[in-house]
């Protein structure tokens, strides 16, 4: 366990670093460390893999030391926890939370989101959740416990629904009453009744208002609720002191209107809109509730020869499962036995079932279609596909895009700016306004207060990406985070790398010259036995093509893989040699005329191995890898989009151009080894291209995090995946037009609700403060507009609550028409 201890100056954290072998690794942390500004102390200890550091919160934060540590080349171990926050109600609630969580020593990155009412929060080793608690708590919020499933918070969301809606129930019938009251003739004790029954809605049904606003005064900020609370209090307390002092008010010549109608009405308006929000804004994660809702309850193991219905938490790595026709596979494995169709269209977003048979995978929450088979467990609980999609979903939705960085700054000046506008408002009012000018200044103040809506701005960007990258995950496109969303609309130049991505990358042996002294079937035999137990997709088909002749391959020995290039090895006392042209003559093997045939097949497209046999080339083997289902749609579509589509790939030129040709590549980067492809990205990028990279396989994992967005091919390595920024679950390339056009709708959406948010406080706040009785005051309101401005241009406080429910209700409702984005259709 890491300590984290605060000095007085200075504190101290002990950090765990992941990836270093050996002493030298400790020494180029150790120095990494020292050169930041504000660490006063680093000392890395190879054995513990543990780093003590101790630096100034003021001067560097544990991001930056973390980022340091990543650039090295190593990592730190964080654990990261999503967590369901109560009480928050707008865009400043947001910040106070994250700045609250920021403050506990040991939080590397914290982002809030209002929509979804979560905070995801990374921390190093040592810091414990009681202690996020505590902070959450004093900044006057609640925390609550890991989301390890959505089960809870969804039914924390239930509950606050209907607790608004039950509060909403009886607000709106007392506040009815009190308005029936206020039309109805004078009697005796009439101003008390009013009075009796303004009081609950107030402070019981609208106690959230005012708790909040005191826990805002507690740490010296204001928000949304400081703005209703001193509105509402406004009115209720003038209408309190007329009706218990009505002679003081006659002794002054004020007249002693009450406005309790006005401040239950504006609890009542702004609780119903709080409860269509609440509503609306569980839709935007319905995606991450239909995931969660894939999930069998339970499974049918075969143990000790039994079969047994277990709950799905007890199924085990290794157990044997059975599935029958219709039911759903309980979590990820291999089949053992039997065969069947699958219907995985709820992972992949592909709707064609998929045939599985003996030692195929299969994934937890997919539908078994036909037949029934046995599978062995290989993945459980949190690390099944199912499981890791939810969680970056989850992450993707808690995340903050950057365009929404403006509208954070905006809002946290925006609440005590609205209340300077106020206290403005009253003053200017009560002194140079028409008669009676306590009760203009007094409404004017109030409508300022109740119409200004930092929850718009705050709801505009993360309900818009909720919904969007839930879209996505339907639709088998992971987005790994609102940033990643954010960039993708801006992609130019798409560089796809050719084998398992832009073609199938199941090669198959098309061709085998040999010398005059050698066989065809020798030089297949003598090839495969090199690259028999190799993983790498040339070998395997060769080795495919061998074993389909029934032919012997014998064990190689002292293999070297050269990356790029091809393979050496020992086969029956022969040095072999099998790649491409270059290794060929690199190791000055003699080419026997070979290199005409060669280049006979790369004019096809062939992809052309060179079997050198102690120092002699004995013949070439040529391979075919054909395209994937729509790739030369797929391409037209991006064209159609303004993108510039680049194919890289380590073939030789003409092989690349003619693959180019076929699919209508723009442009092809031919040769390139893998550890070069990066480098390949860097130069479009220089170029002042946005660049978005698509991989499958280790070799791209550095150029996917080089490029602008990395997008990584589902069914490739696992290091692929964890480096992109998007994730094509099914492999097909039509994920790709998917998430660009699905990015430039969300973008869409987002700016146009940030205009909306801006504009209604640009426009409505004025207009609350009596700007138009410069326009009617003299001349008289039209009749029409009477309702809304009265005689003078003064806008009534009830309809100020009533259109300040509505902009937040209309922002989360124009986010949820992403639920209507369908991908691109293309022809079969």
């Amino acid at each position: 366990m890491s300590e984290i201890l605060k000095s007085r100056k200075s504190e101290k954290a002990h950090i765990y670093i992941t990836g270093m072998t050996c002493a030298n690794c400790a020494a180029t942390v150790e120095k990494g460390l020292a050169g930041i500004h504000g660490v006063e102390q680093a000392s890395v200890n190879f054995a513990s893999e543990k780093a003590f550091i101790e630096y100034d919160p003021a001067k560097v934060s544990l991001t930056k030391i973390k980022h340091t540590i990543d650039q090295l080349g190593y990592g730190v171990a964080t654990k990261k926890y999503i967590l369901p926050v109560g009480e928050m109600t707008c865009a400043s609630c947001v910040a106070r939370v994250k700045q609250a969580l920021l403050s506990v020593p040991g939080v590397v990155s914290a982002s809030v989101n209002l929509a979804s009412q979560k905070a995801t929060v990374e921390f190093i080793e040592g810091t414990e959740l009681a202690d996020l608690r505590r902070a959450v708590k004093e900044a006057g919020y609640e925390l609550g416990l890991e989301v390890g499933t959505l089960g809870d918070v969804t039914i924390a969301a239930q509950v606050e629904i209907r607790t608004l809606r039950n509060r909403f129930i009886l607000a709106a019938i007392i506040t009815g009453a009190i308005m029936a009251l206020m039309w109805a003739p004078s009697f005796t004790g009439k101003p008390y009744l009013l009075w009796v029954l303004a009081t609950p809605v107030l402070f019981w049904v609208g106690w959230r208002f005012y708790r909040g606003a005191w826990s805002a005064l507690r740490h010296r900020t204001a928000d949304m609720n400081t703005l209703i609370a001193v509105g509402t209090s406004a009115a209720y307390f003038y209408s309190m002191a007329a009706v218990l002092f009505p002679g003081y008010f006659t002794a002054e010549g004020l007249e002693s209107h009450l406005y309790f109608d006005t401040s239950a009405m504006i609890i009542t308006l702004i609780l119903l809109g709080r409860f269509l929000e609440a509503r609306a804004r569980g839709k935007t994660s319905e995606a991450i509730k239909k995931l969660v809702g894939l999930q069998p309850k339970t499974a049918l193991v075969i143990r000790d020869g039994e079969e047994r219905e277990i709950t799905i938490e007890d199924v085990q790595i290794g157990d044997l499962i059975l599935v029958r026709p219709g039911e759903r596979v309980p979590v990820d494995g291999i089949i053992r036995r039997g065969f069947s169709s699958i219907d995985e269209s709820m992972i992949t977003g592909e709707s064609i079932p998929v045939e599985k048979k003996v030692d195929d995978e299969v994934i937890g929450a997919t539908i078994n279609k036909t037949g029934s088979f046995e599978f062995e467990a290989t993945k459980v609980g949190k690390d099944t596909t199912l499981a890791q999609i939810t969680r970056l979903v989850e992450e993707a939705q808690g995340s903050k895009a950057p365009i929404q960085h403006l509208a954070d700054v905006i809002a946290s000046y925006f609440v005590p700016v609205v209340i300077g506008i106020a206290i403005t408002t009253f003053i200017i009012w009560y002194f140079v306004g028409p008669a009676p000018t306590l009760t203009f200044a007094l409404l004017n103040f109030v409508a300022v207060l109740i119409i200004a809506c930092p929850c718009a701005m705050g709801l505009a960007t993360p309900t818009a990406i909720m919904v969007g990258t839930g879209k996505g995950a339907e639709s088998g496109v992971l987005i790994r985070s609102g940033e990643a969303l954010e960039r993708s609309h801006k992609i130019g130049t798409l560089l796809l790398d050719k084998t398992g991505t832009l073609t199938r990358g199941e090669p198959q042996v098309t061709d085998i010259i040999a010398v005059s002294s050698w066989s065809q079937e020798e030089v297949l035999r003598l090839a495969a036995s090199v690259e028999h137990g190799s993983e790498h997709l040339l070998g395997e088909a060769i080795v495919k093509s061998a074993s389909a002749k029934k032919l012997e391959i014998s064990p190689a020995l002292d293999f070297n893989a050269v990356p790029g290039s091809g393979v050496e090895a020992s086969v029956d006392g022969k040095k072999l040699i099998l790649g491409n042209l270059r290794l060929v003559k690199e190791r000055g093997l003699s080419l026997n005329s070979m290199e005409e045939e060669a280049n006979r097949l790369w004019q096809k497209g062939r992809t052309v191995m060179f079997l050198g046999v102690d120092n002699q080339v004995a013949g070439i083997i040529a391979l075919a890898d054909t395209l994937k289902p729509q790739a030369k749609e797929v391409l037209e579509a991006l064209h159609r989009m303004g993108i510039e589509v680049v194919m890289i790939t380590g073939d030789n030129q003409r092989t690349a151009e003619a693959i180019a040709r076929e699919v209508g590549v723009d442009r092809v980067l031919a040769e390139v080894l893998p550890e070069h492809k990066a480098r390949e990205v860097k130069k479009l990028q220089e170029d002042g291209k946005v660049v978005a990279m698509v991989g499958d396989g280790i070799n791209d994992a550095p150029a996917l995090a080089q490029a602008n967005i990395g997008i990584a091919i589902g069914t490739g390595t696992d290091v692929a995946i964890e480096t992109a920024d998007i994730t094509l679950v099914s492999g097909d390339l039509k994920g790709i037009v998917t998430a660009i056009a699905l990015s430039k709708r969300t973008m869409r959406t987002i700016k146009q609700n940030l205009f909306w948010a801006f504009a209604y406080n640009s426009a409505l706040i004025p207009v609350a403060a009596g700007v138009l009785y410069f326009a009617f005051g003299h001349t008289g309101v039209p009749a029409g507009l009477r309702f809304i401005l009265g005689d003078y241009g003064f806008l009534n406080p009830i309809l100020a609550a009533a259109a300040m429910a509505a902009s937040s209700i209309t922002l989360v409702s124009n986010s949820l028409r992403l639920r209507r984005f369908k991908p691109a259709k293309f022809a079969d």
